[in-house]
């Protein structure tokens, strides 16, 4: 440091200066780590995070939140289904005639309390449900097969596609008898009927999803000398994964349908849900009847979410969850 008129400073005077400024440095280092302690130097660590154990129980409640807002919709329509009910039951019909439809309390108490109905019941559900489950098996691997071969060729899907159509378009009740008179009244025909019922949505589906792959990707796997083989299964399946789920959907809802056609039409054997409920109507036994009814009901949901979740599990890991 240099004084103004030539001469050298004074030593005591570097030497303050010196030390004002290491004194204002530490003071604002001071400041600055008093207001940002991230940093304040290596002994002092980060802010921290919100603990595991606060995310947990909201992630729990979020959960509980999305099935009571699911599971609202659904108990809405039973209580309307039952508000219904009860206003035919006392204010529609006479006391005389309130048999045919006695109240819920009244129909399904007097079933549900007595063994020797419910145990027969059960055990028909139970049949009826392996029949269901065969037949839709048997249709999904059909379907899926009588589409892959339509895929590869067109002239394969102008002849075959007509008599998948013709199939559906007939009504299964003008074929329950010939299936009756030709395999049997017992558990062969009606799993018969559950493959009739349940085979088209299998076809249909699963053609317009291995026929939905671009152009594009097509090209794309001609380019690199793809093999038929190749290009089924690297490209034509995984693009009708979604189709093929939703033909699933629709075909296991049909196949309930299906087994409770073929039991209330086929007597001989062990009777399905399908021929109690025949037996139930024949002898006006209304509180086994609609307990009869309500199981049914309870079997074609029950498969419909199992099968609308499968859906929701594949084709969400494959093609991402959707935003709404």
């Amino acid at each position: 440091m240099r004084a103004i008129s030539g001469r050298p400073a004074d030593p005591s005077v570097v030497t303050e200066h010196r030390d004002a400024t290491s004194a204002g440095g530490a003071a604002a280092n001071g400041a600055d780590a008093a207001t940002n302690p991230a940093r304040a130097g290596s002994s002092t660590g980060p802010l921290p995070h919100p603990s595991s154990a606060a995310a947990g129980p909201a992630r729990r409640t979020s959960w509980v939140r999305q099935a009571l807002a699911k599971s609202a919709p659904i108990v809405a329509a039973l209580a309307g289904i039952l508000v219904v009910w009860y206003a035919v039951s006392y204010l529609v019909l006479p006391t005389s005639q309130r048999f045919l439809l006695p109240p819920p309390h009244e129909a399904f108490g007097g079933a549900l309390s007595n063994p020797q109905l419910m145990g027969p019941m059960l055990e028909g559900l139970g049949r009826s449900v392996t029949v269901a489950m065969i037949g839709l098996v048997i249709a999904v691997v059909l379907g899926i097969g009588y589409a892959v071969v339509m895929s590869q060729s067109g002239w394969a899907e102008k002849i075959l596609y007509p008599y998948a159509v013709i199939l559906q378009t007939i009504p299964i009740l003008a074929l329950v008898p010939l299936i009756g008179i030709w395999l049997g009244y017992a558990t062969v025909a009606r799993v018969v009927v559950c493959v009739i019922i349940a085979l088209f949505p299998m076809i249909s589906n699963t053609l317009f999803g291995l026929q939905s792959a671009s152009a594009a990707a097509h090209d794309l796997f001609t380019l690199n000398k793809a093999t038929r083989w190749q290009r089924l299964t690297k490209l034509q399946f995984p693009a009708a994964v979604p189709s093929i789920f939703t033909g699933l959907r629709n075909a296991a809802g049909l196949s309930v349908i299906g087994v409770i056609v073929a039991d209330f039409y086929f007597q001989q054997g062990a009777p399905g849900i399908g021929g109690l409920l025949r037996t139930y109507t024949l002898r006006l036994q209304m509180d086994a009847l609609f307990t009869a009814i309500a199981l049914t009901a309870l079997f074609g949901v029950v498969v419909f979410m199992i099968f609308a979740a499968l859906d929701r599990a594949v084709v969400g890991r494959w093609y991402g969850r959707p935003t709404r």
